[in-house]
């Protein structure tokens, strides 16, 4: 036990989140950052990365259901994802409950935080590693990216905040070489952060999409451990009919796959794109510096 053991997330400037302790499960420095997996009372397990929340087993649901049902389910007929970082493997499990996926591809820099993920995350992640179609490359995501031949329908990139070894994973450099890994028809969605907080993170984000995609947007979903408000996720596709698919073919094709979500649902789908004004304007801020 650890009692009045916390650990403090400091991400944002003038503000501080605090997580109480109540044991300390894995605490470690790898090549790439330093993570700590603790309990706490409310959220269960919380994974640390360079003292950043990163994932918790209460809520993990919530951004792993969002992150990747929207762009499978609006894309129609997947059949090769890549995930580029992703560590705890909760995103993966969400992809791969889609059957028309044939391969799913995870580019994860940090072999240390697959390997601690695959012991203490079996709640959510437990099947992926007996999955076939999952195949787990450790490298560079901006190197894999850069030099791959492949193609692939939808590419979601769960990176860390854009400081440290994530910074890249924001650059244009980075989206341009994504552009070219995509099908026609395909689609990136992206983490960008809480915008009440990380405004200018969405804005430059968009800007970038804006000057390789011919749709560059964003969506949201309520996710309690991301301090904040709202968060975004990135969207970018040369299509954007993919932003506006009826709700009765969304409905069709949840019901195709037969899962049951907690958060998920083809009207939540559609909602997410319905952005509250502050966010909207920070996109269209971002499409102006095109």
């Amino acid at each position: 036990m650890s009692d009045g053991l916390t650990f403090n997330e400091t991400l944002y400037p003038g503000v501080q989140v605090s997580y109480s302790c109540d044991d300390i499960l894995f605490q470690d420095r790898s090549e790439h950052q330093d993570l700590v997996l603790f309990t706490n009372a409310v959220f269960g397990k919380v994974l640390m990365l360079d003292g950043v929340t990163q994932v918790t087993t209460a809520d993990e649901f919530m951004y792993h259901e969002m992150m990747s049902h929207v762009p499978l389910f609006a894309h129609g007929s997947p059949r090769h994802v890549l995930i580029v970082g992703g560590g705890d493997c909760g995103l993966a499990e969400e992809v791969l409950k889609h059957g028309t996926v044939e391969t799913l591809t995870q580019v994860e820099i940090d072999r240390s935080v697959v390997d601690f993920s695959k012991l203490h995350f079996t709640e959510f992640n437990a099947s992926v590693f007996d999955d076939t179609r999952f195949e787990l490359v450790i490298a560079d995501g901006m190197e894999f990216v850069a030099e791959t031949d492949r193609k692939f329908d939808v590419v979601i990139v769960d990176s860390t905040d854009p400081h440290g070894p994530g910074e890249i994973l924001f650059s244009q450099e980075f989206y341009s070489a994504v552009h070219k890994c995509l099908t026609p028809g395909g689609v990136m969605v992206t983490q960008n952060g809480v915008p009440f907080l990380q405004k200018d993170e969405l804005v430059t984000s968009i800007a970038r999409f804006g000057r390789i995609f011919n749709d560059a947007a964003a969506y949201i979903a309520a996710i309690p451990t991301y301090f904040g408000g709202h968060m975004a996720l990135g969207w970018a596709s040369d299509h954007a009919a993919l932003r506006d698919v009826p709700l009765a073919v969304l409905e069709k094709r949840f019901k195709a796959q037969g899962f049951q979500t907690k958060y998920y649902t083809p009207e939540v789908h559609l909602a997410a794109f319905a952005l509250p004004r502050f966010i909207r304007d920070a996109v269209e801020e971002g499409r102006a510096k095109v």
